[in-house]
């Protein structure tokens, strides 16, 4: 375990090095490079910037007009009979459109109820088994301008489900 601690502390001044050095051999201007790649990043920001912006804020009106409480609460009626903790239903909703929105709903279910509570555990596995589909569809396809999307939905929906079982599944078997 020391050897890998001791990789992972020199591997990205590495890495650094080497495109750097890389790039020198090849007698590129290593630093033109770069400042055109931050460039063209930065106007990806800017492109992305409306969608980021427009997310965020809905996912702040749902939390604060308290509709996903009652979203989760009615889900969870039925959750609940199934073995799925309705606590972790507007966690499941919300992280499909904002990470860092999900975080203040972990950080609510960790003052409840733990970090290392059986809820706890589930949400932290949770966070780690499922994706922000709809921000990561809106952002990438945005920036490649793909229009026809065909099972990308379907298939994020359904691993982000099997992400959500699997989590509750996994932490009832710690």
């Amino acid at each position: 375990m020391g050897f890998l601690v001791y990789i992972s502390n020199y591997i990205i001044p590495v890495v650094i090095f080497y495109i750097v050095g890389f790039g020198l051999l090849m007698k590129k201007n290593v630093y033109e490079e770069f400042t055109k790649g931050a460039a063209d990043g930065f106007k990806t920001v800017i492109k992305i910037m409306p969608t980021l912006v427009g997310l965020m804020v809905a996912v702040g009106i749902l939390r604060a007009s308290g509709f996903l409480d009652f979203l989760g609460n009615m889900i969870g009626l039925v959750t609940d009979r199934i073995g799925f903790p309705s606590q972790l239903v507007p966690l499941v909703i919300v992280r499909m459109f904002s990470s860092s929105a999900a975080t203040g709903l972990i950080l609510d279910i960790f003052k409840e109820y733990g970090p290392d509570s059986l809820l706890g555990t589930m949400t932290s596995i949770m966070m780690s088994c499922t994706e922000t589909i709809f921000y990561t569809l809106s952002v990438y396809f945005m920036t490649a301008k793909v229009k026809k999307t065909r099972y990308t939905l379907t298939g994020a929906l359904l691993a982000t489900l099997v992400g959500a079982i699997v989590s509750v599944i996994l932490a009832n078997m710690m």
